[in-house]
């Protein structure tokens, strides 16, 4: 993934070079969106499978305590690149695969 030379900021990006893998920009828009789902995604479930190691069968909402291990793991999380920033990243790069349905002609 690209996540090493990704801008963790918002960029002005020229809609022709998004546009010119695909021809049209709607469907580069598509398969930005799907693939930034699929990074977001992957993200929450690694995220979720770490902190599970600090979930206590005791807590109840009066009793969280903070956990410096914990709090550093989310720290970290908070500052990776947003997921469609990762996806356009590897759209430019030739990194995202994908394919058009095919269309059938109903004359």
């Amino acid at each position: 993934m690209g996540k090493q030379k990704t801008p963790t900021n918002t960029l002005t990006r020229n809609l022709c070079d998004l546009a010119s893998p695909t021809g049209n920009i709607y469907e580069t828009v598509v398969i930005l969106s799907k693939r930034a789902n699929q990074i977001a995604i992957a993200e929450k479930k690694e995220l979720t499978r770490k902190l599970e190691d600090f979930k206590n069968d005791r807590d109840t909402m009066e009793e969280v305590f903070e956990n410096r291990e914990q709090i550093e793991i989310s720290k970290y999380y908070e500052r990776q690149p947003k997921p469609s920033l990762v996806a356009i990243e590897e759209f430019k790069d030739g990194e995202v695969f994908y394919r058009m349905a095919k269309q059938e002609d109903n004359d």
